[in-house]
């Protein structure tokens, strides 16, 4: 009896433990359908190939920002959409989420995320770009036409750059202030990129700062370096509903973007005139086209002067790099426009055709150009608006296989706060 008793006893425990065996695959099972939607042969953009190429920095950053988890879940949830509608729901949810993350870790309202620095602006860039490479291969089992897909994309895009969760306190003396950064950029060249521009941008995005004439309310937003979604009109879309008549219009606009070493340079003039290879590695030279979406002013001007209270951004004494005011321009002169430009920093010649702004002629003076075209085109000749090139990060760890260390940590730490003391100098500024 007591032998038959103990022979039971073990076939129970091996029954019991086959039960729990092929529970867990079973279990292991359904969280792999859950992300095998996706197809790997659909080829991705040069810029999300990067994810793979640049390994392992991209995947060291998420994890030691613990971005990870946000990436995971979205491939989880868009695998489990039924219809184009829920998918739609979720990105809109997943992008927005991201954003927010992303500005509560950068203000230090989310110490729970990991170690990494939190003037770090390369979680937000690196679980992005890995959100749009998997709608990109995204696979489900209803048809999803190629026009759908890319308006799910702009959707991610939108809601992950804070364009969509742009919002001002209302009142007569609430001041309102919107701004722009970029993401890294030349990263063929690097992966470890960083932008100190976009660093800012995660700093002011909420910012309340009071000034003599009462509270001003500082929202941000970062800009991809690729040039289609500038000619899309990322810009204008951005900043045309809050130049508008009506009590949502701002006070101040501002572009920024990383630029040379160890300077602060307001922008005297953006030039229409665009070049330069963008994150995909696409090519321009050539006149920066309009956006039919929004007005355009007429004629187009050439170039566009800076109406951003420079003066009292100069005056603030802010360190540790110098503020200056920067007027050169490149130019095409009458009436032989076919002869080669000339540079100068005396400000546009009359009659003259754009060839660089004092930004240059890539996406940072197309920033400023577009922001401030579709200001004048929709008659907000009285709000201040320009663009701001702050110092260039330095201090890359030799050793390519570190991607952060005190000095470059301590580098990015002064320009972005000290970009943050210009653009509250620039709202204490306004008239």
């Amino acid at each position: 009896m007591r032998i038959q008793a103990k022979r039971l006893l073990i076939l129970g425990i091996i029954c019991l433990c086959s039960m729990v065996f092929f529970d867990s695959q079973a279990a292991e099972a359904k969280e792999k359908d859950k992300t095998s939607c996706y197809d790997s042969t659909v080829s991705l953009t040069p810029e999300e190939q990067r994810i793979e190429d640049g390994k392992p920095i991209p995947q060291q950053i998420l994890e030691d920002s613990e971005f990870t988890q946000y990436v995971d879940k979205f491939k989880r949830d868009l695998c489990s959409a039924k219809s184009e509608k829920q998918a739609e729901k979720l990105i809109e949810r997943h992008g927005t989420k991201l954003w927010k993350t992303a500005v509560d870790r950068a203000q230090g309202k989310r110490p729970d995320l990991g170690e990494l620095d939190t003037y770090d602006d390369r979680p937000l860039y690196w679980a992005r770009l890995s959100m749009t490479s998997a709608l990109r291969q995204w696979d489900p089992h209803f048809e999803v036409t190629e026009e759908k897909r890319e308006q799910l994309m702009k959707k991610l895009e939108y809601t992950s750059r804070g364009i969509t969760t742009i919002h001002f306190l209302q009142g007569e003396r609430v001041k309102r202030v919107l701004v722009s950064g970029f993401d890294p950029y030349r990263l063929e060249q690097e992966f470890r990129r960083t932008n100190p521009s976009g660093a800012s941008g995660l700093q002011l995005d909420g910012r309340l700062v009071w000034t003599d004439d009462g509270l001003a309310v500082i929202q941000a937003v970062n800009f991809p370096v690729r040039w289609d979604d500038f000619e899309e009109g990322i810009v204008e879309d951005t900043f045309g509903p809050f130049l508008k008549e009506g009590p949502k219009r701002v006070d101040l606009m501002m572009t920024i973007s990383q630029g040379g070493p160890r300077k602060m340079a307001i922008e005297g003039y953006a030039g229409r005139w665009h070049t330069g290879a963008d994150n995909k590695l696409e090519e321009r030279a050539e006149v920066t086209p309009t956006v039919s979406d929004w007005p355009m002013p007429e004629p187009l001007p050439e170039f566009i002067e800076t109406t951003l209270p420079y003066e009292e951004m100069i005056a603030a004494e802010t360190g540790p790099w110098p503020v200056f005011r920067n007027d050169e321009v490149c130019e095409w002169l009458p009436p032989n426009f076919e002869d080669p430009a000339v540079c100068h920093d005396g400000g546009p010649t009359p009659g003259s055709k754009a060839r660089a702004g004092g930004g240059g002629s890539y996406l940072s003076n197309e920033s400023m150009y577009r922001s401030n075209r579709v200001r004048l085109g929709l008659g907000a000749d009285d709000i201040p608006g320009g663009h701001l090139h702050i110092a260039a990060q330095e201090f890359y760890p030799v050793d390519k296989s570190v991607y952060i260390t005190d000095e470059f940590k301590n580098f990015r730490k002064n320009t972005v706060d000290q970009t943050v003391e210009l653009v509250e100098a620039a709202a204490r500024g306004i008239e």
